[in-house]
């Protein structure tokens, strides 16, 4: 397949080894007429510390992607060849990038890619937790009530759970995702392929043990339930009325048998204490 066809590539790069990058993916990189980056400032450091020289960085992101799209066409459709690159791994794996494929195809661009590193696949490979099925979520939302909403489906779903967490917020989400799923396996996966990567495997419901201020790109994966899943509603009402009769406002009632049941968000044990309260 000629390098300099006019198309879209999709190319992957490295999670932080250098020597990830594939020959395939350097060849495209400086056939490209431009590269498309989410961060042009950190592809040209990427670019630099790979060896690749590239003739133009396309700035390409979440808030400009839509009116940049037409632009882009235009250029493929004149004949010229881009590539695509994220910060880090695949493209579209929590970034930017779907719209401006999906556009191609929709104006008969041919699309490729040159396969390569990706954070989910390399944690799943490496950590030891079953890797199939898998549901990946890029980041999760800030929000515990969204957070609730994303995970909630997936309380007695058969698969093991993959997301990006920054450090700061990891200790909060994983406190969120216990209340929801329960007792599973835990693997917090930092800094892939970089040379302080490590591994650190637990169990969820040991959240709290997780160690403080940890540094780098941090992957998450949660197992897939254990046992029976989602607390039976019945079980449910029974820990609602004995919370009920230590005191305290509905909601927190809620929230203190949410650390004992599994499978249920905090808004739905909120609407079961109204119901007890009618």
């Amino acid at each position: 397949m000629p390098l300099t066809s006019p198309r879209l590539w999709m190319v992957a790069t490295p999670l932080g080894n250098p020597g990830d990058l594939s020959p395939r993916a350097r060849a495209v990189l400086e056939a490209a007429d431009f590269v498309l980056a989410e961060d042009t400032r950190r592809a040209g450091l990427l670019c630099q510390r790979c060896g690749v020289s590239v003739t133009r960085f396309v700035s390409c992101h979440d808030h400009n992607e839509a009116d940049k799209a037409a632009g882009i066409i235009r250029e493929l459709l004149a004949g010229r060849t881009a590539a695509y690159i994220s910060d880090a791994g695949t493209p579209l794996m929590a970034d930017p990038g779907y719209r401006l494929v999906r556009a191609c195809r929709e104006a008969g661009i041919r699309v490729s890619m040159v396969p390569g590193p990706c954070a989910p696949v390399a944690a799943l490979s490496a950590a030891g937790i079953a890797p199939q099925p898998f549901t990946f979520f890029g980041f999760l939302p800030r929000d515990r009530a969204e957070q609730e909403k994303t995970l909630a489906p997936f309380a007695q779903a058969p698969c093991t759970l993959v997301f990006f967490e920054r450090k700061d917020r990891l200790k909060a989400t994983l406190a969120a995702a216990h209340a929801l799923l329960g007792p599973r396996e835990l693997a917090i996966c930092r800094e892939l392929t970089k040379e302080h990567e490590e591994f650190i495997l637990g169990r969820l419901e040991k959240h709290a043990d997780v160690p403080d201020g940890l540094l780098g790109e941090i992957t998450v994966i949660i197992g897939p339930p254990e046992g029976t899943g989602r607390t039976p509603r019945d079980d449910v009402l029974r820990l609602l009325a004995e919370e009920s009769a230590r005191g305290g406002k509905p909601r927190d009632i809620a929230r203190r048998a949410q650390q004992h049941v599994a499978g249920w968000t905090g808004k739905e044990l909120y609407l079961l204490m109204t119901e007890l309260e009618h």
